[in-house]
């Protein structure tokens, strides 16, 4: 493999250099950056019919009060040169009532088609409060980037971010795929970013393993790699979702779900998690969910997610407070196993009660759209 995998570090910080602006912990006041410019999908009124589905291509504008660097897309770290892993489950994929493994992987099982380990969704950059919107796909340029899933492209070119075109834009080349099927009467789309080139055009149908672009190094990254997204209800960076309960996982292989907070009930952030395979000794290091720009399962309501584990027995470990927590787990094929965590109160492996109907739609910021 390469060695410029490991070495895919973003330029963010290039980036910030430059305009001059300030990474803060207070996100609520509005950055002295230009305007951000969502993608937001048009869609006329009787949306049921094939016109309504199809997208308008004015990309209306919509103005934010939050702080366009928190995201980025590196990944750092060395990625493994191979590891031998089986075929995935055929897409749609659920054994749980509230399970959506609707995606195959965006980069074809010949090469690393999982995501980095040490920079997953709702990651943290270094020191930073940037939070990860997606997740990276370490390969050498030029590898060739699929479509996930069936749909219409939406998107394909710069300005994903900012839009009109944008060549400075956070995403590079870019292509969006509006899906022609839901959940929980959301429209859902997937985002593939950093691309050398393109394949598609707006308004293209695509399939499951189409080739629709190449991967690259456009955009805020310093080294090949593929950011690849889901997103659901507006099509913004402020509607994704953790990419990894979304791609269909290896057959035989299982998902680790946790919900972190603390001994009072608040949502526990940037918490380790060590996760160790008893039968191989391998050993997982995951961080939960940073502060901002990231959103849980409307059924799970997670902060932590680890993909792609062998069936097998597990033990997790926390330590909070100073004080080791430690509960074994069984990782069955190709279901989800969750696990809870109340700081002083320990762990529970019981499941999340059944919600209302309501309770089951994504919960998302506010966005304040305007013209142009």
């Amino acid at each position: 493999m390469n060695t410029r995998r490991g070495k895919a570090v973003c330029a963010i910080l290039l980036f910030i250099a430059l305009t001059g602006c300030e990474l803060r912990a207070d996100w609520a006041e509005p950055a002295a950056l230009p305007t951000p410019v969502i993608e937001q999908l048009a869609l006329a009124a009787a949306e049921e019919t094939e016109e309504a589905a199809e997208v308008v291509s004015g990309n209306p504008t919509v103005v934010h009060n939050e702080d366009p660097l928190r995201f980025t897309f590196p990944t750092p770290g060395p990625q493994p040169e191979s590891l031998w892993r089986p075929a995935l489950y055929e897409t749609p994929w659920a054994l749980g009532p509230f399970d959506h493994f609707y995606f195959t992987r965006p980069i074809a099982a010949d090469v690393v088609n999982w995501p980095l380990a040490d920079y997953r969704y709702g990651g943290i950059f270094f020191s930073s409060e940037i939070v990860h919107t997606g997740v990276d796909i370490p390969v050498d340029e030029g590898t060739p980037v699929l479509a996930a899933a069936s749909g219409r492209i939406g998107w394909a070119g710069y300005g994903l971010y900012y839009g009109n075109n944008d060549p400075n834009d956070p995403y590079g080349l870019a292509v969006t795929i509006r899906h022609d099927f839901g959940f929980q009467n959301q429209r859902l789309y997937t985002v593939y970013a950093h691309l050398r080139k393109i394949h598609v055009v707006n308004g293209q149908n695509v399939k499951a393993g189409d080739v629709i672009g190449e991967v690259g190094t456009t955009g805020l990254t310093t080294g090949p790699h593929l950011h690849f997204e889901v997103r659901t209800d507006r099509n913004s960076y402020f509607t994704t979702l953790n990419p990894e309960l979304w791609l269909s996982p290896p057959v035989g292989w299982g998902v680790l779900v946790g919900q972190l907070k603390n001994t009072n009930g608040s949502i526990l952030t940037e918490q380790d998690v060590v996760v160790r395979n008893l039968d191989t000794r391998q050993r997982w290091t995951v961080r939960s969910y940073g502060k901002s720009a990231v959103n849980s399962d409307p059924y799970y309501k997670e902060n932590l997610v680890l993909s792609d584990l062998p069936q097998g027995s597990y033990q997790i470990t926390i330590l909070y407070l100073e004080k080791e927590y430690s509960l074994p787990v069984t990782i069955r094929p190709g279901a989800i196993t969750f696990f809870s965590f109340r700081g002083e109160r320990g762990f529970s492996t019981d499941l999340p009660a059944v919600p209302d109907i309501e309770d089951l739609l994504p919960a998302f910021p506010p966005e304040t759209a305007s013209n142009p």
